[in-house]
């Protein structure tokens, strides 16, 4: 998706427009031919948005520095929730580390600035396949697998 800037109502394609552009006219925006994706600073609430995500093909999250974690909390409301089921995407300053967190707060998409950290995040993925901890990226826990494990072992005999 690319960056929609200044007022123009740009033609066909994937965009992704700030808030401030998308709550000035929405329904404009809406009505345009293409995916529809919104910037979301962590500083504003989501109820102005909530009522336009079953439209939204993307939600881009803001961090605005490595150590803000308000993202984190809107991405799980999202998720768990709001049911958004579509891209949300991490915007800003993201740290290698913190992509595995990011995962598994619902976010499925990242802009990162290098190719590097591209690559890294691609293996951090792989890294990881068991949580104990229940969010919003939909993964099965590993206390819910042992109980499935011990429920089919049980129904077996």
């Amino acid at each position: 998706m690319r960056v929609a800037d200044g007022a123009e109502l740009p033609g066909d394609g994937a965009v992704l427009f700030t808030a401030e552009r998308f709550l000035a006219d929405p329904e404009a925006l809406l009505r345009r031919s293409g995916k529809l994706g919104v910037m979301w600073p962590n500083n504003r609430s989501l109820e102005d948005l909530v009522p336009h995500l079953d439209r939204l093909a993307s939600v881009g999250l803001v961090f605005r520095t490595f150590r803000a974690g308000r993202a984190y909390s809107q991405a799980r409301l999202l998720r768990e929730r709001h049911g958004y089921d579509r891209e949300l995407r991490a915007i800003g300053q993201i740290l290698r580390d913190q992509f595995v967190f990011m995962t598994r707060a619902g976010f499925d998409a990242f802009e990162v600035k290098k190719d590097a950290d591209a690559d890294a995040f691609a293996a951090t993925m792989k890294r990881y396949s068991v949580f104990y901890q229940p969010t919003g990226d939909g993964r099965v826990t590993a206390l819910n697998r042992r109980m499935q494990l011990r429920h089919s072992e049980s129904a077996s005999q």
